[in-house]
């Protein structure tokens, strides 16, 4: 039995049928983007966290934009969950997500002001994907560091910034993502 688009996007909202949802969506690959984009804009925040991370396997140009704009939701676990789609290079078979550009601006926002200690914790990720390159990058880290309310994120910023083990860890991939722009998603 077919189920259409919109009853697809009311199931992720619901805990008892999101997983039916969810696998249907994985199951159309690419083909699901648009519906899950569209779906970002739900009234209801289940639904966009669910679009969030079905977004983050299927991630395409086309939901990059989108993504962004969810970085601004009024529900933590939604930008969060924006946050790790548009800064996993792991989730991703085909994709080869951007370092700069809005992403990184808006990360290092998230990172200095975001109220929520998970979104910050997240913004380190994002930012720390750019600091062997970018200044600001290695600075907000650094500054997360040492003044974040969070003693969690002062922990991860510690990882994330010069001397740290992820950061060490690194080091080879900065290489490699200076060559990204802003704009493509594909790998080479």
């Amino acid at each position: 039995m077919d189920v259409d688009d919109a009853t697809l996007i009311e199931d992720l909202a619901r805990p008892y049928r999101a997983g039916t949802a969810m696998r249907v969506f994985i199951g159309r690959g690419a083909a699901a983007v648009p519906v899950l984009v569209e779906g970002l804009q739900h009234p209801d925040a289940e639904a966009r966290y669910q679009c969030c991370r079905l977004l983050d396997r299927l991630l395409t140009a086309d939901a990059m934009q989108p993504l962004l704009k969810m970085l601004d939701d009024p529900d933590a676990r939604v930008r969060v969950s924006a946050l790790h789609s548009l800064s996993c290079d792991r989730c991703k078979t085909d994709a080869c997500l951007p370092t700069d550009g809005p992403l990184l601006k808006k990360a290092i926002q998230l990172l200095d002001a975001d109220p929520d200690a998970h979104v910050r914790a997240m913004a380190i990720e994002a930012v720390g994907r750019s600091a062997h390159i970018e200044p600001v990058a290695e600075a907000a880290i650094v500054r997360s560091m040492s003044t974040d309310p969070s003693p969690a994120v002062r922990k991860k910023a510690r990882w994330y910034a010069p001397g740290g083990k992820i950061h060490e860890r690194s080091k080879g991939r900065h290489h490699r993502q200076a060559s990204r722009t802003g704009a493509g998603i594909a790998r080479p």
